[in-house]
This record gives C-alpha cells, structure tokens and sequence, in this order.
C-alpha cells in the first residue's frame, strides 16, 4: 500500500477513535442527516458551553471525509466512507463482545447461529421494507441483544425486539405486517388443562388453537383496519373468523350428481379412490356418508341434503320397509356422530321436483320422480320413526330435520298424516324444524340454521337452489347505532349506512378469497362438473344478521316494543331502510346480499358485553343476567291457552323484509305436556296465516345419564333416583 493511503487510513482511525466523533457517525446512520442543533441536542452537549468542543470534533470528521454538508437542507450526513467505518465498527464490537454461544432457537424447531441478516431479510420480506432502513433496524436490533447478554434466544424474542424498535421509531405500517401469530404459553398450559375451555379431546384443542392463530391472521392480514377494528370493538361481529376466506358457511348438496357419477375421488387426488353410482338404498346411503364426510372438511357449518327423500325414493323400489329402516337408522346414527347435517324433507311431491328426471341404481334415469312418490312418503315416514324412537329418552339433535309443509299438504291424507307424525317428535322433543312454503316460496330450500335460498336469482330452482349456499354472515350491532347517535335520527340511519356498507366489504372479502384460492383450498366441493363448479359460489348468499333490533327500538325511542305505536313505525321505518340499502349495495357486492335475523349466541353476549363494558350496565338495554347480558338475535313466541298471539304475528309480518336471507321463530312449549294433534292445528293456522317463513317448537329437557329418562322444563333433582349430578338441561335456544 502506497504511503499516501495509509496516511488516509490513519486519519481515518485517529478519526474514530474518539467515542464523541464514532456517536456522531451512529446517530447519522440511525436517524439520517441532522443540523448542527439536532447533533448537539441528541449529543446532550450545551450549546454555549460544549459549542467549542463539538465544532472540534465535527471538523474532524469533514475533514476525514466521514461526514459532508447538505448545503441546500443545512444539514450533514453521512458519506459512503462514513457508512463503510461504521459497517467495520460494528463487525469489529461484534467480534469483540459477541458469546461463541449466541445461538436462536428457530421457528423450523433448530439452533441456528444468531446471523443479523435474517433480521434484515424478514424486514425485507415480510413487512415490504426498504432495504437500507431494513439493515439499520437489524443492526439495532442486535445491539440490544448483544447488550442485554441473554443466554436463551428465541425466534419470537429476536422478533419482539425488533418490533419495539420499530414502534420507536413511529414505523408501525410495517410493525403490524411483522406481527407473529399464536398463543402464549400460558393460554396453551390453559386450554390443555381444561381450564379456559370444559372441552378435553387432543382433536378439540388442535382445533381451537389453530382457529385462534387464523382469527388474528384474518384481523390483521386479511381485512383492512376499519373492518378489523369494528370486528374488534363490538360494532360488527365476522361469524366463523377464522375461516373467512377458506370456507363457505353452509352449502346444500344435489344428491342427483353423485347418485348418477359416484364419487369421482380421481378430481380431488389421483391417489384417492373412485367410487361407482350406487346400486341400492344401502350404497346410495353410504355414498352420501362418504359426501358428507368428504364436504364436511371444507364447509364450515351445516350441509342440507336438499329434497333428501325425493332424490333417494328411487332406491326404495321394491326394498323391504323393514329393511330399509334398518339401513337409515345406520346412516342416521352415523351423522349423529360426525357432521352437522340438516335433512330436508317433504311430505308430498312438489310439482316442479315430479316432472325431473329420476336418477336410480347405476345412475340410470328411471322415469320421472312422480313415480316416486310413494316410496318418498315412506322414506319420510321411516325417518320421523326413527327420530321419534332414537329421542325416546333424550333429544337426537343431530342430523337435523326440516319438513316442508304445501298448500297441497292438507288435501293428501297421507300427507296429513306423515305431518302429525312430525308433530309427535316436536310435541315431546321439539327437534323439527318447519319451512312454511306459501305460494311465492314452493321452490324455496332452508337450512336448520334458518338459512333461506329462493329461486328468485336466476329463476330456476336448480342452480338457485342446489349446490349452492351461504357464503358467510356478518352481524351488525344495532343496539350500538342507537348508543352512539344519542337519539339523532339522521345521525343514527348514517351510522347504520356506514356498518352495513362495512359489512357487505367483509362479505366480498370472503368471497374474492374463496374465488382465488377455492380450487386449492376447496377441492372437492369446487371439482369440476361439465364444464361448471360443483358449488356455485356466485349464487351463494352474503348474509347481514341484525342483532339486538327490539333493544335498539326501546334504547332510541324510549318506549317498550311491541306496544307502542310510534316505536313501531320507527321500526318499520328501519326495517324498510336495511332492505332498501342492501338491495342498492347489493348491486355493487354481490346479487345475494341479504338482510337476515339469525340465531347466534356468540355475536348475541359478545357484542351485549362490549356494550356494557363501554358504556356501563345501568345505560343499555340488555337480556339475561347482569354477568351474563346479551341481545336479542331470534323472535320468540309463546302459546298463550293453546295459541300464539296475533300481535306477534302481526310484528313478524312486519319484519318481513329483513328475512329475505332467512329467519328463525322459536315457539316456545314451556314445561307442560302438548299433544301432537294441537300443535298440527297452531301450525295449519301459522301456514294459512303466511306467517312465520321458518319455525320450531322448542322443548326445553333435563336428563338423567343415571335413569335413561328426561322431563320437561329445567329441574335441579332428578324425579327418580334424586341425583343432581348427573343431570343434564337440553335446550336448543337457553339463551335467546
């Protein structure tokens, strides 16, 4: 090396060599060009006392070439040179007080050797940064470990670390795409001990965990801010969070597909196995098990096997009724184990379902289903037998049963019959659901969730109908609206605009998700059939749920509803507004964008204790209990002398336009007896009336696991045998 550059090199170090003059370079490397001020004040040096002394070493560095003036910002920065000393500098403070032992337990379960540019590369990577401020953060992020001389490195800590730097630093858009999704410890110790949950199966608490890192990742990747921190705060409630954008909520299968294919295993995986159109009832059973269990991976509530015993009455010909029975009652015990399964059911053959062609054994047409319709009734038939003799001592609660009830049901005597029959289990059970299909809703298909598809989309009630479902339902917290506009009527319909627009984003949200990545994520449901998708996504429903609409009416008006006839027009008035703003952002996103009043318990006590936690117990109007509040979410009814009011019919009515995506009434039986024969009557009068859409008698039971036995209403002591332990309350709807 020539005399000249080594005399450079020297003037170099003797530049460094002061800790005053090497902070200078730190600080212009950390936080960029700064004025003289700026230095002397982040230096803590007094201007009329250190200015001397400062000047000094600030020359020095000129004059080295480590730092240069920015005449037009008056300010000094580092040069290249400067950046290279300062690199060296730390390699050698590295080398000089790095452990040999600095190791990192990584996330892919190894030690690894701490290396400062994995922090720079995951700043990079995963938060989008630039790649000079990535490396500036690294390297402060080492210094503090360095510092700090812990023996146990982890990935999360080196993580957590430099999080902190970057909320220092006011760098938090690229803070919240950095953050680490999971649990603490101690929550994990929690749910594995059965503390913070009373469910113990292994599957349970995988399940529970995994959901819990995919409802964060949701909150912070998936959403934008606003729709995360309504979710957050109890203005909306995403149902099934965690699986927004992987699953559909509800789906209702056609049978018909895979009575006349088999199932086709090959489309999903080439290793899977193929099975044949089935040839019998038993393997026409078996194939649906199969469906369902297959179905069921990838949906995230309820499977309808819509007009179940319509497409399955070709199977029954010329099969032995005992026989047969014995087969469903497999099948039936089977579901009860596995999926959550609701059976749709007629009780005669609708006109537009007859005239289809029949698919039978070997997926072969045979005739028409309006030759069939014997052999459907007795499929209904030896269903409801089995349900009434499985729930002889306590409910069977899965698969589920909605029996559909025509206009032509009450002029078919066997019709008549099967509908009593279904009356039997309700009156003692209450475990039947009721779709009252008037003359606009023949071809309309419900889930026992009250999830509704008519044939309104397209005009035609296969593809409206079948192999569709509901994409997912966000639930708006009225009561809230009425909360925060303080009775300003124009203030409250703008923020009701603003959480139903909101909503309708999150719902596109899921399904663009489900649209890009279904085929991956969805391969059975989404395989190919003839050119078209077995699910049809783009008719499947966005569902905005309503909560708490009878507090929201007493807490804005100030009066109790139903009674008062100016909280009923403003209801009304609100009802006609959620109708019409959906039918217009329908437009926009999506065709099925519906208003609907579901029953959801969780929505129901999470956004109702938000509330209280906001703005204190004694301000909002609440259900339940003080320690356990919650808002209204289902509209209940009870039979008065053996009757349903018509007040409350008339408000039903009235709230017709927000269950245009579906609705849920629960009559209540209370805890005395109901015959069969008086509760078919109330429901003939519920169908001739046109109201409600969709019901169920609720029964509420407790049972001995000691006696076998069960009785009405909720006792503390059993009749029998005097246990308190062993008693069990079975009620479908005890919070709502």
């Amino acid at each position: 090396m020539s005399i000249p550059y080594r005399v450079r090199g020297v003037k170099v170090l003797k530049a460094i060599s002061s800790p005053i003059r090497l902070q200078v370079l730190n600080l212009l490397f950390d936080k960029g060009p700064l004025s003289y001020t700026e230095l002397m004040n982040s230096l803590k040096m007094n201007p009329s006392r250190d200015a001397g002394r400062f000047a000094y070493h600030l020359k020095f560095l000129l004059k080295a070439d480590l730092v240069e003036v920015d005449v037009e910002a008056r300010k000094y920065r580092l040069t290249e040179l400067g950046s290279m000393v300062i690199d060296v500098a730390d390699r050698v403070e590295k080398k000089a007080f790095k452990p040999k032992s600095m190791l990192v337990r990584a996330s892919r379960l190894a030690f690894e050797e701490f290396d400062v540019n994995r922090i720079a590369d995951s700043l990079m990577k995963e938060a989008k940064m630039p790649s000079e401020l990535a490396q500036k953060v690294a390297k402060e992020a080492e210094k503090r470990l360095l510092k700090s001389r812990t023996k146990y490195l982890t990935a999360p800590l080196v993580r957590e670390v430099a999080n902190a730097i970057l909320i220092e630093k006011g760098l938090e858009e690229y803070r919240h795409k950095l953050t680490r999704l999971g649990l603490p410890v101690h929550e994990v110790t929690m749910l594995i001990e059965g503390k913070s949950n009373p469910i113990r199966e292994s599957a349970s608490i995988h399940e529970i965990a995994g959901e819990a890192i995919l409802k964060e990742y949701m909150l912070l990747k998936v959403f934008p801010r606003d729709i995360a921190d309504a979710h957050l705060s109890g203005a909306l409630h995403i149902n099934n969070l965690g699986s927004w954008t992987l699953k559909p909520r509800e789906i209702v299968h056609d049978l018909r597909h895979f009575f006349q294919t088999g199932l086709n295993m090959e489309k999903v995986s080439t290793l899977q196995p193929t099975h044949s159109p089935p040839q019998s009832l038993e393997s026409a059973l078996a194939t649906t098990l199969s469906l369902l269990l297959y179905s069921a991976k990838e949906v995230s509530e309820t499977q309808t096997l819509g007009y179940f015993n319509i497409f399955l009455a070709p199977f029954m010909k010329k099969t032995d009724p005992d026989i047969a029975k014995e087969t469903l009652h497999s099948f039936i015990s089977s579901l009860s184990q596995q999926t959550n399964v609701c059976l749709d059911l007629e009780l005669t053959m609708p006109a537009f379902a007859g005239d289809k062609p029949a698919i039978g054994p070997s997926g072969k047409t045979v005739g028409k289903y309006d030759d069939y319709g014997e052999e459907a009734q007795t499929l209904t038939s030896l269903i409801l037998d089995i349900f009434i003799e499985e729930s002889g001592t306590k409910p069977l609660f899965n698969p589920k049963i909605t029996v559909k009830i025509r206009s032509e049901t009450f002029t078919n005597e066997r019709g008549k019959a099967l509908l009593l029959k279904a009356h039997r289990l309700a009156a003692d059970k209450g475990i039947v659901f009721f779709a009252n299909l008037g003359k606009n809703e023949e071809q309309t298909v419900f889930s026992s969730s009250g999830c509704k598809l008519s044939a309104g989309l397209n005009n035609d009630w296969e593809t409206d109908t079948l192999r569709t479902g509901c994409l997912g339902t966000v639930t708006v917290n009225l009561p809230r609206i009425a909360y925060e506009s303080e009775k300003d009527k124009a203030k409250f319909f703008q923020l009701l605009n603003e959480r139903l627009e909101m909503a309708a984003r999150a719902l596109e949200i899921g399904y663009a998700g489900l649209k890009q990545n279904g085929k991956i994520l969805l391969p059975f449901i989404m395989q190919d059939v003839n050119s078209d998708k077995y699910f049809r996504l783009e008719a499947s429903s966005r569902l905005i749920n309503l909560i708490g609409l009878k507090e929201t009416a007493e807490s804005f008006c100030g009066k109790s509803w139903p009674g008062d006839e100016g909280t009923s027009r403003w209801i009304e008035e609100l009802v006609h507004h959620i109708s019409e703003f959906t039918h217009k952002v329908g437009r926009k996103h999506g065709k099925r964008l519906l208003p609907t009043v579901l029953f959801d318990n969780e929505a129901s006590e999470r956004l109702a204790q938000s509330d209280v936690d906001i703005y204190g117990v004694g301000k909002i109007k609440f259900s339940g209990a003080r320690e356990r509040p919650f808002y209204s979410t289902v509209s209940r009814l009870t039979l008065q002398d053996g009757q349903i009011s018509s007040e409350h019919l008339t408000v039903e009515r009235k709230l017709h336009e927000l269950h245009s995506g579906g609705s849920l009434v629960i009559v209540e039986l209370g805890e005395s007896e109901s015959k069969p024969d008086d509760l078919a009557l109330i429901t003939e009068r519920l169908v001739e009336n046109d109201c409600p859409e969709f019901f169920t008698y609720n029964r509420k039971l407790t049972y001995c696991t000691n006696c076998k036995k069960s009785w009405f209403g909720s006792l503390h002591k059993c009749p029998l045998c005097g246990s308190i332990n062993a008693l069990s309350v079975c009620d479908r709807y005890a919070q709502q």
